[in-house]
């Protein structure tokens, strides 16, 4: 039973038959002959109805992924100083080494960067990221929010760029985006995505990624999501405003490493965090920024909930995660 959808989701059998159709429109669409064309028409239409989907009116530049599209994002964007939340994705600290940590003492102003998550991968956290976004503007500053784990789950914050990941929501792996509300808060690099990002387009990918998207429904329902994590109640770690599809579970005597192999043994495919760090023996420097204590991060794991998780399974976990000892 899988249960790590933070981490990957299962492709959706539509975003399947829909990469089917993009590998026979095989031409570059930069291409200015016919095949090329075509393929950029298609390219063209999975960028709008992704747009459509999320409900964005900007602009959308595909990447390879969420990675690609923060490194741009903080890289690319037209200012000198980027100041980032201690809670953010590894990938971000990856794309800019040199940023700042939010701090009660930090003055933020005209030129600097801020990003955001929306919802963190291994709490299920949900930051009021268009709340701040309000605060923010009034400094003349830009708003980065990493939307990898909301996307397609949740409605869009606000914000002047955003990032998703087609693999987090039942799209294919190797496809992603940057939203952005202007093309002129970023510098070019000339190549592709009218200059905005080199390498040629993934179109199976962005249309897989469309195709995903407009899917829609899971197999759970909000009020199953619901009694799952009052099953666990006891269990949970509950940091603020929570998204139901993510949990962190501590159980009060086996570490994770125990409960992983148990509960692989079990048959259930869970993570002892972001799939990034999972395999580290290291405690979680994300459950350290948001002063969960090492003795308790030690015992910590993560269930997530995608698409094709059923209620059925959601039972055999609670049962499960209650016969562990």
């Amino acid at each position: 039973m899988y249960l790590d959808h933070a981490a990957t989701s299962p492709l959706r059998p539509e975003a399947k038959r829909a990469m089917g159709e993009g590998f026979a429109i095989w031409a570059n669409p930069s291409s200015p002959h016919a095949e090329g064309r075509k393929a950029k028409a298609a390219l063209e239409d999975a960028r709008e109805r992704i747009k459509a989907s999320l409900g964005w009116d900007g602009e959308l530049i595909f990447t390879s992924g969420a990675s690609e599209a923060l490194w741009i994002a903080l890289n690319r964007a037209k200012v000198s100083r980027r100041i980032v939340s201690a809670v953010e994705h590894d990938a971000v600290f990856r794309a800019a080494p040199d940023a700042e940590l939010f701090s009660d003492e930090i003055s933020i102003g005209a030129g600097s960067l801020c990003a955001i998550q929306h919802v963190n991968s291994e709490t299920g956290v949900i930051n009021p990221v268009s709340q701040m976004a309000e605060t923010i503007r009034t400094t003349g500053a830009l708003l980065l929010s990493d939307c990898a784990q909301s996307a397609g789950k949740l409605d869009l914050p606000d914000a002047d760029m955003l990032v998703i990941s087609a693999h987090k929501f039942g799209g294919p792996i190797g496809i992603g985006a940057l939203l952005v509300r202007d093309f002129n808060l970023l510098e070019p690099v000339g190549g592709h995505e009218r200059g905005y990002r080199q390498g040629t387009e993934n179109l199976p990918g962005a249309m897989g990624m469309a195709a995903a998207l407009e899917c829609g429904a899971w197999q759970t329902s909000p009020d199953d999501r619901a009694a799952f994590a009052v099953r666990l109640s006891r269990d949970r770690i509950t940091l603020g405003e929570q998204a139901d599809y993510i949990l962190a579970l501590t159980h009060p005597k086996l570490s994770a490493q125990a409960l992983l192999i148990q509960l692989d043994a079990m048959g259930f495919a869970v993570s002892a965090g972001s799939a990034c760090s999972s395999g580290t023996l290291k405690k979680s420097r994300v459950l350290d920024a948001f002063g969960v204590s090492d003795e308790v991060a030690a015992r910590t794991i993560r269930v997530s909930i995608g698409w094709n998780t059923t209620p059925e399974d959601l039972e055999r976990f609670a049962d499960a995660w209650k016969s562990l000892s």
